[in-house]
């Protein structure tokens, strides 16, 4: 009999993600068969599947806790904004269409239909499912249409924790005031209060918990401290938490162009523990970083203007002319270009010139995207890809638009390589991930000012993530929680 929990939050980032991971990972310590769900997810951090499916990359990295692997149907719907009030609508893992809000809301059935067919192929698999809502559960206008939160809860009546971060103040409001907005058949189903990433003696909550209690009659299950730990951020609103880097790195800095479409910055985080990583908007100064990196991007046209508008290409051409290394991926890449041929793809139909550091063109001709996983060699010469030459590495790609080089390839046929070797573009996300990789560009900056690198321990955070959450919530409660859920109807 498959049971069921679901954690919602009174806001974004309030932090529920990682509880579902961890109790993933604390289901899957005890031998049990566990998976996260999240019916509609709205990310430009997306991961790929082994079957070339596009899913959020905080399900993933919820599957990974699980120790399963990834599949769409955890994540069945996958809204990724675009910036002109449409998103791309991602139904198990491929992109139907891009639709407004009226447009995506007036197919809100044929959705639910959607949900619920995941829910029970998933119900077929596992012991146990661990549910995640998207933003904050008390939506009081999308009611009737609030897949990800009220419909779910609904349709499971499954025990709810709810999730509030205290780090941005007003946490005792958000937890009571989500509790009273609910709909009054949601109400009942909420069984425990967590309040997230406190940082400072707890001690000094104790009358505000005691009082939540009294005036929810909802037991607070406890307080998880703010935990830095080696895992993925699952959104763009996770950028404004980044401190720019660990002990051991902060004689090299990495700037990152913090795109207004950014996608996928999770990609640069494991430099984060050896480096100072600085994410700088467009028209903000670039300054004298060691390499600068362009992201992913939902619409490389756009934001390829906007940098160009703001004076943000003219800095980085300044830089590359001094010598620094600057590193393109996906739409990045794209970016690094010598043009662009929009044919009404993005939002443009037009030629649009790149940056011109690599020879290469790149043409929106059909909505047709690429998802897929990949090994490659590496094919690429210079001082960051000569030494690892012949090595294999390993990504994803996520990306509309086809690209012709005249510059050497990277790693195998994707990519490029120009500038002696110090500007690099490739399609492949993850890249950062791959060890030989990461160390060959981090030695190179190192070795360039003359420093000693000191390896970061990668280790994983899964584990250390469980046993925090052991620590400091009320466990007990939450096993009792589960063995309540009767089966679905």
């Amino acid at each position: 009999m498959t049971r069921f929990i679901v954690v919602l939050g009174t806001t974004s980032h309030s932090g529920k993600s990682t509880i579902v991971a961890a109790l993933c990972r604390i289901i899957k310590n005890r031998g049990l068969k566990v998976a996260p769900f999240k019916s509609q997810n709205m990310s430009l951090n997306s991961w790929v599947t082994s079957e070339g499916k596009e899913m959020g990359i905080a399900q993933a990295v919820q599957a990974w806790a699980a120790g399963v692997e990834p599949t769409e149907i955890m994540n069945p719907i996958l809204l990724k904004p675009k910036g002109d009030r449409t998103s791309q609508v991602i139904v198990f893992g491929v992109p139907i269409a891009d639709k407004s809000a009226e447009e995506y809301y007036q197919g809100i059935e044929e959705m639910k239909v959607v949900v619920d067919w995941a829910l029970e192929e998933l119900e077929h698999k596992f012991d146990y499912i661990v549910v995640e809502g998207a933003g904050g559960g008390a939506e009081i206008n999308l009611y009737d249409r609030d897949i990800a939160n009220i419909y779910v809860a609904s349709k499971l009546q499954a025990p709810i924790i709810l999730v509030g971060d205290i780090e941005r103040g007003g946490v005792f409001a958000s937890l009571y005031g989500t509790i009273k907005l609910l709909p009054p058949d949601i109400r009942p189903l909420v069984k425990g209060l967590v309040i997230n990433k406190f940082r400072g003696d707890p001690a000094i909550l104790e009358p505000g918990l005691d009082m939540l209690e009294k005036l929810t009659d909802v037991p607070v299950l406890g307080v998880m401290p703010y935990l830095d730990l080696n895992l993925p951020s699952e959104d763009s609103v996770s950028l404004g938490d980044k401190r720019g880097g660990g002990e051991g790195g902060k004689g090299v800095e990495i700037a990152v162009i913090r795109l207004t479409r950014i996608s996928n910055f999770t990609d640069f985080e494991p430099l984060e523990r050896e480096a100072r990583v600085r994410y700088v908007s467009p028209g903000q100064p670039l300054g004298r970083p060691d390499a600068v990196i362009i992201p992913g991007t939902k619409n490389t046209v756009s934001d390829l203007e906007d940098m160009r508008t703001r004076g943000t290409d003219r800095e980085i051409l300044a830089l590359r002319d001094e010598g620094v290394p600057v590193l393109g991926i996906c739409g990045g890449y794209q970016i690094l270009g010598r043009n662009i041929v929009d044919l009404g793809i993005e939002n443009t139909t037009d030629s649009i010139p790149g940056l011109g550091l690599l020879d290469l063109e790149t043409r929106f001709d059909r909505y047709e995207k690429r998802t897929v996983q990949v090994e490659k060699t590496v094919t690429g010469d210079g001082p960051i890809l000569g030494p690892i030459k012949g090595d294999k590495v390993w990504g994803y790609e996520i990306h509309m638009g086809q690209t012709t080089s005249q510059d050497p390839p990277a790693f195998g046929d994707d990519g490029a390589v120009g500038g002696e070797g110090l500007v690099i573009g490739t399609y492949l996300h993850g890249i950062f991930q791959n060890e030989n990789f990461k160390d060959a560009f981090l030695d190179y900056l190192y070795a360039r000012k003359n420093l000693i690198r000191r390896s970061a321990l990668a280790g994983e955070g899964y584990d250390e993530l469980a046993s925090a959450t052991e620590k400091y919530l009320d466990m007990e409660k939450i096993w009792d929680m589960i063995d309540m859920v009767p089966k679905r109807s």
